[in-house]
């Protein structure tokens, strides 16, 4: 089923976000008050809208609460993400994410409701599309332009069972390098020792198998 999601603010991370999102096969609302920005992104997106971000009564209009997620990409504007957040929350969308320019902000937008935050310097638009349209990827990492890193929570169907059992290198494509519980150390993979709801995987794939994920 494809996610919805809504970007709002097309800046140079907020339009490598959403051309991203939309080519991995989301529905993308694109928003930003500036015309022209709209009028050249609309074909890289489902849907672009011009509306003004500081105002309360045009973001209530996207119509939010139909999102699966909500981007706040103007890590510069700080009223706009605020006015944002606060409204995506009241209407319910299950998860909201924000860009930050600064740590301060980033606790300010936290205490309004933001659910994560997003680091532009740390990552890209193609691997923040990446883990908002996995519910199991944690964080992403590409190797070269074939090969990708991955930190991962096991799929439910894996709990309680092992790498022998699972075959994840013939059913999924893929290589899982290390493992560790949650607030331990990574360490080689036990092929015997069975997966548990506290794991996390770090797996090696191909970028031609990454569509199964999404």
């Amino acid at each position: 089923m494809k996610k919805s999601i809504a970007v709002l603010g097309l800046g140079k991370y907020g339009k490598s976000i959403s051309e991203n999102l939309y080519r991995m096969g989301a529905d993308v609302l694109a928003v930003d008050n500036d015309e022209e920005v709209i009028s050249e992104f609309a074909e890289k997106c489902t849907s672009a809208v011009c509306a003004n971000l500081t105002h309360e009564d045009e973001v209530t209009a996207l119509g939010l609460k139909n999102m699966d997620i909500v981007v706040v990409a103007m890590g510069r504007n700080l009223a706009a993400s605020i006015l944002s957040i606060a409204v995506a929350k009241e209407q319910g969308v299950p998860l909201v994410v924000a860009k930050s320019s600064s740590d301060r902000m980033s606790a300010i937008l936290l205490k309004v409701g933001a659910d994560k935050i997003l680091d532009p310097e740390g990552e890209g638009g193609l691997r923040s599309a990446k883990i908002l349209l996995s519910s199991s990827f944690k964080d992403f990492f590409r190797l070269d332009d074939n090969m990708y890193m991955i930190e991962m929570e096991p799929k439910k169907e894996w709990i309680g069972k092992n790498l022998i059992d699972l075959g994840l290198r013939k059913a999924w494509n893929l290589n899982v390098v290390a493992v560790r519980k949650r607030g331990e150390l990574w360490h080689f993979v036990d092929p015997k020792e069975p997966f548990s709801e506290d794991s996390l995987l770090l797996i090696v794939m191909e970028k031609k198998h990454m569509k199964k994920w999404q």
